[in-house]
């Protein structure tokens, strides 16, 4: 059942379990102590106590060379499987794969089948590691495969829509997409690449109807964490959070793997961020993070929460962490803007210049960068630099975080009429804006508030502050001057004649 978006959004809550209270913990550790002397005194037996020397389990036998090779044939066929279904992989599984289909393409170079699978496992190891030279390599490996098999090699052509997306590149990721699903109708894995690229150009009555086919699909309890995943991201971006969460908080709970379940995790604790709970989206950044820590997105995560905990120092450590995995160009934006908000600019523009670098070498790989490029000058840079990129990649692609970014550039660049539209493109539900997003109400906001629509402006900063009150360590603070300026009241006017 679909969720009103007026009813509040009850919070997520943690797979792990809550820690139990120092003084209960003391009452509980004291009556466990009582139980096991009783036991020991009752069998006749001597109880020492050692609190310095814990009682060391006997070590297990060595794994013999077939157990081993067995072992290590079961993790490659699990790695493939999830690549090729579009599964989250660990990364040490994933370069285990890679290694091995690499010498096998080299002993076979005709094997359509290994050459699918080494590429779409080049797509998902750039993707949890921002390796762009990955993405060359992956689209070699799957044309390759695509020659050797023809047309109707549903694994390549999954991997190239896969690809595409990772690459920003919608329009391509909706042509494989639909050729993949062409080639393999109850292939189940074709859906989600199809949602973001329908998502990425703006159709999304076409999302809708991917989504409603793949909820449709009978799929196997290994893929179904997946499918609840792939639903929650839709069911976000409708403004339907309780339905979010619910799918997501299910599929953590049925994730087969430790990697796949990180994976649930962080999205929960985006979720939970995006609401403005800081501490629950904590819980979940660190769950995911203990299970996977080469889950980069979840230590960034960690840092937004700790921010606006006001555990600063800890926050700067989770950032650092996150482009040490992982240098996003987005998390080096991000990371940027929280050192421009505590007053250290060397370290904002260090940031800043990691995000340049690591973009020019996206670029260099064929990735579509202009949103994040856009995002930057419109508030660090030449702004009409930005205008120019955005209203560009609004032509190619009009979704609706290209259109946020442009009713920015456009109202930082003073041309406030022309802005408003993309603002409310991003943020009315009628239009296609159904997420629920305190920066997206912010912009438009202040953009009303430029143009004198003083009610409108008070309206929509006022609904950014209570979607997130931490939305931006930046823009937060400009929102709420903002609407003390503007007054948390409208003005007593005169009734018409």
């Amino acid at each position: 059942m679909c969720a009103l978006d007026n009813r509040p959004s009850p919070p997520a809550t943690s797979l792990l379990p809550e820690p139990v209270p120092p003084r209960r913990r003391g009452r509980v550790l004291l009556r466990l102590l009582v139980v096991a002397l009783s036991a020991g005194v009752a069998a006749g037996g001597t109880l020492m106590l050692r609190p310095h020397e814990p009682q060391r389990a006997a070590p297990a036998p060595a794994a013999g060379p077939r157990a081993q090779t067995a072992a290590r044939a079961a993790a490659l066929a699990a790695a493939q499987t999830a690549v090729l279904s579009g599964l989250p992989a660990a990364l040490p599984d994933l370069t285990t794969l890679i290694g091995a289909r690499e010498a096998r393409v080299r002993a076979q170079p005709k094997d359509a089948g290994a050459w699918a699978v080494l590429g779409a496992a080049y797509v998902e190891r750039a993707r949890r590691t921002a390796d762009t030279g990955d993405y060359p390599r992956a689209e070699r490996a799957l044309q390759t495969s695509l020659k050797a098999a023809g047309k109707n090699n549903a694994d390549a052509l999954g991997g190239l829509a896969a690809l595409a997306v990772a690459r920003r590149d919608f329009a391509g990721a909706k042509r494989y997409g639909e050729e993949a699903l062409k080639a393999a109708p109850q292939r189940w894995s074709a859906y989600p690449v199809l949602i973001d690229a329908y998502n990425g150009l703006g159709d999304y009555k076409a999302a809708r109807s991917a989504l409603d086919r793949l909820m449709a699909l009978k799929v196997g309890a290994d893929v179904k964490p997946a499918v609840m995943a792939r639903a929650s991201a839709v069911y976000r971006d409708r403004g339907w959070r309780e339905d979010a969460v619910a799918q997501v908080t299910d599929a953590a709970a049925a994730a087969g793997t430790p990697a796949e379940q990180a994976a649930y995790l962080c999205q929960a604790g985006q979720l939970a961020w995006e609401r403005g709970d800081r501490e629950d989206a904590l819980r979940h950044f660190t769950a995911a993070v203990r299970l996977d820590p080469e889950q980069s997105a979840a230590r960034a995560g960690q840092g937004r929460a700790l921010a606006a905990l006001g555990r600063t120092q800890e926050a700067l450590t989770a950032y650092q962490g996150s482009l040490a995995h992982r240098p996003a160009p987005q998390v080096a934006l991000e990371f940027g803007e929280l050192y421009q908000s505590l007053g250290m600019e060397q370290q904002a523009e260090a940031q800043y210049e990691l995000m340049r670098t690591q973009v020019r070498r996206e670029l260099e790989s064929g990735v579509d960068d202009d949103l994040v490029i856009g995002q930057y000058e419109a508030d660090h840079g030449d702004v009409q630099e930005a205008v120019e990129r955005l209203t560009a990649e609004w032509e190619r692609q009009p979704g609706i975080e290209v259109a946020d970014s442009l009713g920015w550039a456009l109202h930082r660049a003073g041309e406030d009429k022309e802005a408003l539209p993309y603002a409310t493109v991003a943020t009315d539900s009628t239009k296609g804006g159904g997420v629920r997003s305190a920066l997206y109400a912010f912009h438009r906001g202040m953009i009303e508030r430029d143009l004198d629509l003083e009610a409108p402006a008070r309206r929509h900063l006022q609904d950014a502050l209570r979607t997130n009150p931490y939305f931006s360590p930046l823009q937060a603070p400009a929102a709420r001057t903002a609407l003390t300026a503007l007054g948390n009241q409208p003005p007593n006017e005169e009734l018409p004649q």
